[in-house]
């Protein structure tokens, strides 16, 4: 598996057998699929779909590996408001929001893009928040071995949104920590400095 890509590149058997797919989806619902307006869209969407899963194809382990460097700072590293977008794999409608990341150093830290990029290539996957909050902790604390790792996630689901209970408002929060994070303490300092506007 490749670490960390930053282009699109398709397998043309797969990308190819996919559009086959939303051919068939396309005129199961109706639609004539030679009129001009879709004559490339199962195309267009099989690229995309193969975009927006490419998590499966990228390795977490080795993005995080590839910047770590000895330091002897031990405090609280935060990275917060981190934008991730995913599919729900209930309805593969997605969910979209923000991440708050904290992680207190053990010895090593780690270059600051790979936890963005670590976020990335869990949600580029079929997911439900739950568990890609708890992929992003695991990793985390497996592969940097700190002293604690925080993870919270906020995010809204068009699942709820454009479709069943229909709630445009509404918002899911999932957490999780680790470490030092466990204790209340620590906990509370990174719940009050994900939630403040320090600029």
């Amino acid at each position: 598996m490749a670490p960390y890509k930053k282009f699109e590149e398709y397998n043309i058997e797969i990308t190819d057998d996919v559009r086959q797919n939303y051919s068939t989806i396309i005129e199961g619902v109706g639609e004539d699929i030679t009129r001009e307006g879709l004559v490339k869209t199962p195309e267009r969407a099989a690229k995309a779909m193969l975009y927006l899963t490419q998590g499966y194809q990228q390795d977490p382990v080795k993005i995080l590996q590839g910047a770590m460097f000895k330091e002897d700072y031990d405090d609280m590293v935060i990275i917060k408001d981190i934008e991730l977008y995913s599919l729900c794999e209930h309805h593969m409608l997605p969910f979209f929001g923000k991440a708050h990341i904290a992680y207190i150093p053990n010895g090593h830290i780690v270059g600051l893009s790979k936890i963005p990029r670590v976020v990335d290539v869990f949600a580029r996957r079929l997911q439900v928040q739950e568990r890609l909050t708890h992929d992003i902790l695991e990793c985390l604390n497996n592969t940097l071995k700190p002293k604690g790792v925080a993870v919270v996630i906020e995010a809204s689901h068009m699942c709820m949104m454009m479709r069943g209970v229909q709630k445009q408002n509404s918002v899911t929060t999932t957490s999780g920590f680790r470490g030092q994070f466990e204790k209340q303490e620590t906990r509370n300092e990174f719940l009050k400095l994900i939630s403040s506007n320090l600029s």
